[in-house]
């Protein structure tokens, strides 16, 4: 994969947005694109997504590329998730690439409550030497729900838990490891074709800190931002959005730039 900076994908941004001065479908309201907290809305039926995440902080980068496709219909949903870092010190790679499935239980885009559990694969693709993977086989397992709260609000709920059985650490180390994760979000639907945007997630790691032994650490994250649409009579959406995370508690000062992109259309089944 080759690599993405900061300026390649805020120009795709830009030209993205530009995408306005050509003939445009009437504006649909954007739905399926939180960029840190999971919605629980499933692709439709004949519907394919493709959704670029780009964060910068100091002195790192983290990019990834994620493909949804439904599997018949809305009931069932096949993704699977590609990450890029780079670090000082570490230099850039590829990490743990992800295979997703996720199960529509509750709902659709179209009711008041939706649920959609997901099961996620992630394959011991990075190098866990240069702290881009675990080095093991982890299994990930995320209930997300989405309520809409009447005509201008929409919130979002996570909880997660992945388990990687014997995870590497240093040398020949191995243990394994536990992480919890949560979030929430608050959409306010301003115009069918804007949103403000505000996230928080906060997660719970562990390393390997020797043979059998592990060490935890805390990250939380409070992250304001807006997304618009621009539509197409082809049926595209294209949605790009922004977003600054700012580092609390125990992630003080370790605040980073959140940029995304995402495409959606129609394809032939």
């Amino acid at each position: 994969m080759a690599r993405v900076g900061a300026g390649s994908l805020a120009a795709v941004v830009v030209m993205s947005a530009s995408a306005q001065a050509q003939a445009q479908a009437p504006t649909r309201p954007i739905q399926d694109n939180s960029f840190l907290v999971e919605e629980a809305y499933n692709q439709e039926r004949g519907v394919v997504q493709h959704i670029n995440t780009f964060q910068r902080a100091a002195g790192t980068w983290a990019y990834s590329f994620t493909q949804e496709w439904p599997v018949g219909g809305i009931r069932h949903q096949l993704s699977y998730t590609v990450p890029v870092a780079s670090a000082e010190g570490y230099g850039t790679g590829l990490g743990d690439v992800g295979l997703n499935y996720r199960y529509q239980l509750v709902g659709s885009g179209e009711t008041q409550v939706a649920v959609a559990p997901r099961v996620t694969v992630w394959l011991p693709t990075g190098s866990s030497a240069s702290d881009r993977g675990s080095g093991a086989v982890g299994i990930q397992a995320l209930v997300p729900a989405s309520i809409t709260l009447g005509r201008a609000f929409v919130t979002h709920l996570n909880l997660g838990l992945l388990l990687t059985p014997d995870a590497h650490g240093p040398g020949t180390d191995r243990a394994t490891t536990v992480g919890l994760g949560a979030g929430a979000s608050l959409i306010w639907l301003t115009r069918p074709g804007f949103n403000v945007m505000l996230e928080t997630v906060w997660s719970r790691s562990q390393a390997v800190t020797g043979q059998g032994a592990t060490g935890r650490s805390d990250a939380w994250f409070v992250s304001p931002g807006v997304r618009w649409a621009v539509n197409f009579t082809s049926g595209l959406q294209i949605v790009p959005g922004v977003a600054y995370s700012i580092g609390l508690g125990p992630s003080g000062g370790e605040d980073y730039l959140f940029l995304y992109l995402s495409f959606e259309h129609p394809f032939k089944h």
